[in-house]
């Protein structure tokens, strides 16, 4: 699908609480999106064009030459790939030290830091000549050294951390190679989706989100953003997060 249309975003995730919130908002603001999810399409409009897979290097190569026809032209990309838990994987957050796996931490990582980290890599070629571009890939402030004052959570705390490292580093290379485009780790705060959904118990009362808050949130502060050669760690507020 090629309209013509010069906002176009691209929405990794987009079958999942938060991508899918994102996805309808910017179709509801006449953007054009293209959606990627692992998951059937589950959004129907004239503006989406929907694309299935990218779980691994190989299949985000392929669809990444899919969207040739929109190099220079996506002015909006939002990564939201991400895993807590998973029953399948036999994946929890660890609550001791001795919880700590080699299993656990590589299987987050993989899918914390290694998916976006490809995804920001293959994506350069067609964002670096685009007049305009906000790249925000869904981190955490549990992802914050500075922060960390609870402990516990080894597997996802270190994927975020690792997350926002590898994001610098290719904010300093896109500042030289893709100067137009605007890096942002973006946390989203307690989100009601599957992901929060065992641990939504202790979460103080207004601070459980829906997916559609967020989303404007992140509209919002995406759409205040300029390009200035720096990633920015914000919270849903705008507020900056301590690295």
């Amino acid at each position: 699908m090629n309209s013509g249309n010069n906002n176009t975003a691209l929405v990794v995730g987009a079958g999942g609480g938060i991508g899918r919130a994102v996805a309808e908002r910017l179709l509801h603001g006449g953007w054009q999106v293209l959606g990627v999810s692992r998951q059937p399409q589950s959004i129907n409009h004239p503006q989406l064009s929907w694309y299935n897979g990218a779980s691994d290097e190989t299949e985000i190569e392929q669809l990444v030459a899919q969207l040739e026809d929109f190099r220079g032209r996506i002015q909006r990309v939002v990564v939201c790939s991400g895993v807590l838990h998973s029953d399948a994987q036999a994946l929890a957050p660890e609550k001791r030290l001795e919880e700590l796996t080699a299993h656990g931490l590589m299987s987050t990582m993989a899918v914390n830091t290694l998916l976006p980290g490809l995804w920001l890599a293959r994506l350069l070629p067609l964002l670096k000549d685009s007049p305009h571009c906000v790249y925000a890939t869904l981190s955490a402030r549990v992802g914050s050294i500075g922060d960390n004052r609870l402990g516990g959570w080894y597997s996802y705390r270190a994927s975020k951390a690792a997350l926002n490292m590898l994001l610098q580093t290719a904010a300093v290379e896109y500042s030289r190679r893709a100067r137009r485009v605007k890096l942002l780790a973006f946390h989203p705060g307690t989100t009601d989706t599957q992901l929060s959904r065992p641990f939504q118990g202790n979460v103080p009362h207004g601070k459980l989100f829906t997916p559609e808050f967020v989303a404007t949130q992140m509209d919002r502060i995406m759409s205040g953003l300029q390009a200035d050669g720096e990633l920015s760690y914000l919270d849903w507020q705008g507020k900056a997060i301590p690295w």
